[in-house]
C-alpha cells in the first residue's frame, strides 16, 4: 500500500510522462526509493532532465496531501492498480509507454480475447448500425470490446457488447470519476458492472484536448486487434490504428464507398494492407472463435408486408434517404406516407434519423 502511494505521488506529477515513471523505478527498484533519494543521485541517474529532477525534489513537498487523496479513492469506488501487480492487464505490458498505474471503475481485462472498436463521433446512422452489431456479435461470442466511450461509433460498440451481456471497456481521456461526455452517461453507469471505465488520468483530470491521443494506445494495448468502422483521412482513429499496429496488433476496417468522407479512412487502412471485415465472422476467424450467428446485410423478410408498406420500404436504402425523396419516389400523400414509415420503423425494418431522414434497418 505504501509503494502504490508513492507511485500515485508520482503520476499527479503532470511534468513526468510514463516512460519516466518507468525508467526511474527500474533504476531505482522501488517507488518509495524515488521518492527517499537525494537530488544528486537523481542527476546521476541521468534518467531524467535537469529540470526534471528540480520539479521532482520540490514536488516531495505535495507527498502529504496525494497520500490524502490516495485514501479516499475506495470512498469514491476506484481502484488504483500499479504496473506490479498482478492484477495488471498483461497485454498493456507488452508494449513501450504503458502506463505506470491505472484508475479503474469496475473490472479490469484479463484473459480472453479483446477486440477494440473505434471510428467517428460523427457517424453515420448506417455506421452506428454497425459497430453496434459488429460490437453485439463479438462480444455475445466472448470478446470483450474496448473503446474510448466517445459519441458516435464508440458509444454504439459500448451499446452493441451491454446489449449482448458482454463486458466493454472505456477508457477516458480524463479521470474515472468523470463521465465525458456526459450524453454518455448511462454507457458509463452500465459498464462498471460489466467491464469498467479506465483512465491513466488521476481523479478529477479534466478532458483535456492532449489526453486524448494519450489514450489512444491504451485502447489499441488492452486489444488484440482494432476495427475502424467509419473514418475521416485524418482522425484520432487511425491514429489508434497506427499504435496498434506498432503493438503488433491486426488492423480490420469496414469498407465503404469511395465518394463517402466518413469511408475515406477505412479504406486507405485497407488499401495499406488492413484486414477487410465485412462482417463478425472475419474478426472471430482471426481469433480462432467458432462463429455462431453470421451478420448478413441483407434485405428483411417482406413478404408480410402490406403493399404500401413493400412499396416504401423497397424505395429505401442502408445510407438514409429524405422524406422529401420518399415521397417523390413512392408519389404516396406525406400522412400516408408518415403512417406506412411508422408501421415499418415499429416492425424494425426501417431506423429514423434526424430531420426526416429513414434508411433500410440492418
Amino acid at each position: 500500500m505504501e509503494e502504490k502511494a508513492y507511485l500515485y505521488w508520482l503520476m499527479r506529477a503532470e511534468f513526468l510522462g510514463a516512460v519516466s515513471i518507468r525508467k526511474i523505478y527500474e533504476y531505482f527498484q522501488s517507488f518509495s526509493g524515488i521518492f527517499n533519494i537525494e537530488e544528486r543521485a537523481l542527476e546521476r541517474a541521468g534518467i531524467l532532465k535537469e529540470r526534471q529532477v528540480r520539479q521532482l525534489v520540490e514536488w516531495k513537498s505535495r507527498y502529504p496531501v496525494c497520500l490524502e487523496e490516495y485514501r479516499k479513492l475506495s470512498d469514491q469506488g476506484i481502484s488504483f492498480v500499479a504496473m506490479t501487480e498482478d492484477a495488471y492487464p498483461r497485454r498493456l505490458l507488452s508494449i513501450y509507454d504503458y502506463p505506470a498505474g491505472l484508475f479503474v471503475r469496475g473490472s479490469l481485462p484479463q484473459e480472453g480475447p479483446a477486440v477494440a472498436v473505434v471510428g467517428a463521433r460523427g457517424c453515420s446512422a448506417s455506421g452506428e448500425q454497425l459497430a453496434e452489431e459488429f460490437a453485439r456479435v463479438l462480444a455475445s461470442n466472448g470478446v470483450g470490446i474496448v473503446s474510448g466511450l466517445a459519441l458516435g461509433i464508440d458509444g454504439a460498440a459500448h451499446k452493441g457488447a451491454l446489449e449482448a451481456g458482454g463486458n466493454t471497456y472505456g477508457i477516458l481521456g480524463c479521470g474515472v470519476n468523470i463521465c465525458y461526455p456526459p450524453a454518455n452517461y448511462r454507457l458509463y453507469q452500465e459498464m462498471t458492472g460489466h467491464g469498467a471505465v479506465i483512465s491513466e488520468f488521476p481523479p478529477d483530470a479534466r478532458p483535456l484536448a492532449r489526453h486524448f491521443p494519450m489514450r489512444n494506445r491504451i485502447i489499441s494495448g488492452l486489444a488484440d486487434a482494432v476495427l475502424v468502422v467509419e473514418a475521416r483521412e485524418k482522425s484520432g482513429s487511425l491514429i489508434t490504428a497506427e499504435l496498434g499496429l506498432e503493438q503488433g496488433r491486426e488492423i480490420f476496417a469496414v469498407p465503404g464507398r469511395v465518394t463517402d468522407h466518413l469511408s475515406r479512412g477505412c479504406n486507405f487502412l485497407i488499401q495499406q494492407g488492413a484486414h477487410m471485415a465485412v462482417s463478425p465472422e472475419d474478426i472471430l476467424e482471426y481469433l480462432g472463435i467458432r462463429y455462431q450467428k453470421k451478420l448478413v446485410v441483407s434485405e428483411k423478410n417482406i413478404k408480410r408486408l402490406a403493399k404500401k408498406e413493400k412499396m416504401v420500404y423497397i424505395c429505401l436504402d442502408f445510407t438514409p434517404k429524405h422524406l422529401d425523396e420518399i415521397l417523390r419516389e413512392t408519389r404516396l400523400p406525406v400522412s400516408e406516407c408518415m403512417a406506412v414509415l411508422l408501421e415499418l420503423e415499429l416492425g424494425g425494418y426501417v431506423y429514423r434519423t434526424a430531420n426526416h431522414y429513414y434508411g433500410k434497418r440492418i
